[in-house]
């Protein structure tokens, strides 16, 4: 298994940053993650930190966006302070939760707060997550017109029975409403959809595919069930009222969906993700996985600055205390060593269609690349160029793999 990650310290209440996170700045890119914590229905699946109207005491919807952009305030004076270069955001993600609840105005003022902030790259990737039964066509031709790009549509799957073990109230007939909607808006669009829920069948899996692809989108994630602790799927599972996910049925939905959508134009470009062209993947998501720098804003958010992570405090009253008072919300951090930044290189590099560079692995990992390839699990072609890049065979293993390789 690869080594533990660091531990985490309390992060300091002012939120300085230490001054090695300048280090190299200029040639990271910056991006903006803001977490929206509300949803009508909290799915039984779900581990996210999100909270209906109802358990949220003291904080509301409404106010909820001056203490997102209070945060962008102090965001700008802890990277001045840094010695951090300004450099225009190049992404901006809009998740949660369900952002669309709170209506275009509000999301909209927090983009032009984020704009005159930081600064916003031509051409920036501005994305908003959305539920097919919380936005209308009004709302994201208001989006596409206040500068957003584009739209992440959380569809989980197109089987009405799969959808109740999930809980999920959505309609998945609103859904190519909501995806022609806003098409005509001029937003890229791309789905999510969640694969190996307890009972659900190879068969009605393939269902799903086929429904996903007739919605003509330019971008795909599709993501294994897991199980976290904790959930409300999780103790249904441990009552014995559902059936635990198998892995190798997971596996083969894995391959089925690899299949039909390569077959309808889609490449693979992260294990689990697949977009039509390489201008219409998430540029959000590669700042993730290059880890490039980002800002994450909201409760709970994550956010990393040249090899510093850190988390903000989850709950929506205790973030808005913080923020009231002028202190960083920020709750905990880790400073990554060298060995740490390596460690994620391969755990992250190696799941993308670029993989990782031998020189990334330590030369006594020989005998595990060796033995990778025999087993056609990594691209012969391209580690005979010094690149570490797996199969489709490999793809299934990646986490494995990289386990062995760090």
């Amino acid at each position: 298994m690869p080594s533990p990650l660091p531990i985490a310290e309390v992060a300091p209440e002012h939120g300085r940053l230490p001054d090695s996170v300048a280090e190299g700045a200029e040639d990271r890119a910056l991006g903006l993650y803001v977490h929206v914590p509300f949803c009508e229905v909290r799915c039984g699946y779900c581990d996210f930190n999100t909270y209906t109207a109802e358990e949220v005491r003291g904080v509301s919807r409404d106010s909820y966006p001056s203490q997102a952009m209070a945060e962008m305030e102090l965001a700008a004076g802890i990277m001045r302070d840094a010695g951090l270069p300004s450099r225009p955001l190049q992404t901006i993600f809009f998740g949660g939760g369900t952002p669309t609840l709170l209506g275009p105005e509000p999301l909209l003022a927090m983009l032009e707060r984020a704009s005159t902030t930081f600064g916003v790259a031509p051409g920036a990737e501005i994305t908003v997550e959305a539920n097919p039964d919380s936005v209308s066509a009004d709302d994201l031709r208001a989006l596409a017109r206040g500068g957003v790009t584009r739209v992440s549509f959380g569809v989980q799957s197109a089987d009405p029975d799969v959808l109740a073990v999930l809980e999920r109230t959505h309609n998945p007939k609103l859904v190519p409403e909501g995806v022609a909607a806003a098409k005509e808006a001029g937003l890229k669009v791309s789905v999510d959809v969640i694969y190996g829920s307890p009972g659900e069948t190879v068969q009605q899996w393939e269902s799903t595919l086929e429904y996903v692809v007739g919605l003509d989108v330019e971008h795909v994630s599709a993501y294994a069930l897991i199980v976290e602790p904790g959930t409300a799927l999780a103790r249904r599972i441990a009552r014995g009222e559902l059936e635990s996910p198998d892995d190798d049925v997971h596996a083969d939905m894995f391959l089925a969906t690899d299949r039909r959508l390569t077959e309808a134009g889609f490449s693979w470009y992260e294990t689990s993700n697949w977009s039509t062209g390489r201008d219409r993947e998430s540029a959000h998501n590669w700042l993730y996985w290059n880890s490039s720098d980002w800002w994450g804003i909201g409760p709970g958010a994550h956010s990393h600055m040249g090899g510093v992570r850190w988390w903000n405090v989850k709950h929506p009253a205790a973030y808005a205390e913080r923020l009231e008072q002028r202190r960083s919300p920020a709750f905990h951090r880790e400073v990554l060593t060298d060995s740490d930044i390596a460690l994620e290189r391969i755990l992250l590099g190696l799941r993308t269609r670029e993989g990782i560079s031998v020189e990334d692995v330590a030369p006594d990992k020989s005998d595990v690349l060796d033995d990778a390839l025999e087993q056609g699990l990594l691209d012969a072609q391209a580690l005979s160029s010094g690149r570490i890049t797996l199969t489709q065979s490999g793809r299934l293993l990646a986490d494995h793999l990289a386990a062995r390789l760090s």
